[in-house]
């Protein structure tokens, strides 16, 4: 290889130093409930719930291209079937998990005829999934309707166990499913997504499994926001169907990609952290707060259509955890329009699948 050739890399000395930093925090978190508040603890929790449903919301549709506005469905199913495993006897705290299990399992055959859709026939027909859904949970007689119930058995535990336990589920499950979608990505899997994402018909055409890959990151998003049901439920204790079948979760995981940047990795988990704080500040002023949020989005939209990180990553080359190659240019070599590439332009390239 030449001197002026292209070089094609994947991880930095930037992503390796990210990569500890992650390990650090990650062990930091898990010991902070010794030295935060009871509050502090149930809102660190409420945190890590955002970033998984905006890890997997961006999963499915910033890199699979699969827009869906009902994943709703699929959070409110978590939190109904830890109240039935409960129920039925099930310890509490497992039945949180083995809830998600089912949900990923039902999410299999939803699969069968809703990646037959395409595009906004599948954003609407998941909505309209979520709606049936929410209609059939209301029949059960254990829920009352809209009245609701509640995760009874939690309560054998005192209020600070019963925190604590739920704050490292919650962390637990935050860093396995982010562990997992990041192996994925970063694998042949992670890929055929991106190929699928850009080009469906091209990306079958070179042998891409296009339907099974699809399904994978469907259940598997399914899986992830079934946890964030669960553990939500645990926190709250109450079930009313619509609460959690309401069209606001999904609302909030669009929201938190879009600002934090569509189609990278790190901006989902951005993008939760800048939710949290504005539910953290203006949470309490009422509709102000939601209408806050709307015209966020909206100016997100228009100047920065790539999100926080997008645009960051855009502009200075940016890349802490990568899950793709990017092809970049050493200084003094030209382009293929035949300019000579600066030292911004050894930097500022973007991540190829």
């Amino acid at each position: 290889m030449s001197a002026t050739s292209p070089v094609i890399e994947r991880g930095t000395a930037a992503s390796r130093i990210a990569g500890v930093g992650v390990v650090a925090i990650i062990l930091l978190l898990a010991i902070a409930p010794q030295f935060l508040s009871a509050g502090a603890v149930d809102r660190m929790t409420a945190l890590f719930i955002y970033v998984i449903l905006a890890a997997m919301w961006n999963a499915l549709a910033g890199f699979g291209g699969l827009v869906s506005v009902g994943q709703q469905v699929f959070f409110g199913l978590g939190a109904y079937f830890a109240i039935r495993l409960a129920n039925a006897g099930l310890n509490p705290f497992v039945s949180l998990f083995v809830s998600a299990v089912i949900v990923g399992a039902v999410s299999w055959p939803i699969s069968l005829f809703m990646l037959r859709l395409r595009n906004g026939e599948f954003a609407i027909g998941m909505w309209v999934i979520a709606a049936l859904t929410h209609l059939l949970v209301n029949l059960d007689r254990l829920i009352q309707g809209e009245t609701g119930t509640s995760l009874i058995s939690l309560n054998v535990y005192d209020a600070s166990t019963r925190r604590l336990t739920i704050y490292w589920l919650a962390l637990a499950s935050m860093t396995a499913l982010l562990a997992i979608l990041f192996g994925l990505l970063r694998g042949s899997t992670g890929a055929a997504i991106r190929a699928i994402r850009d080009n469906e018909d091209a990306a079958a055409s070179v042998g891409v499994r296009v339907t099974g890959t699809k399904r994978l990151l469907f259940v598997l998003a399914a899986f992830g926001i079934g946890v964030a049901g669960a553990l939500w439920l645990a926190t709250s204790i109450t079930f009313q169907p619509k609460t959690y079948f309401s069209v606001q979760w999904t609302a909030y995981m669009i929201f938190m990609v879009l600002v934090g940047g569509i189609g990278t990795f790190e901006g989902a988990i951005l993008g939760a952290l800048l939710f949290f704080l504005i539910e953290t500040w203006f949470g309490g002023i009422g509709v102000w707060y939601l209408i806050g949020l709307g015209a966020t989005a909206l100016v997100f939209s228009l100047f920065l259509p790539r999100g926080f990180w997008g645009t960051l990553e855009e502009r200075f080359g940016w890349r802490l955890l990568s899950v793709g190659y990017r092809v970049r240019l050493p200084v003094g070599a030209s382009n293929p329009t035949g300019e000579i590439a600066s030292p911004l332009q050894t930097t500022n390239s973007r991540e190829k699948a």
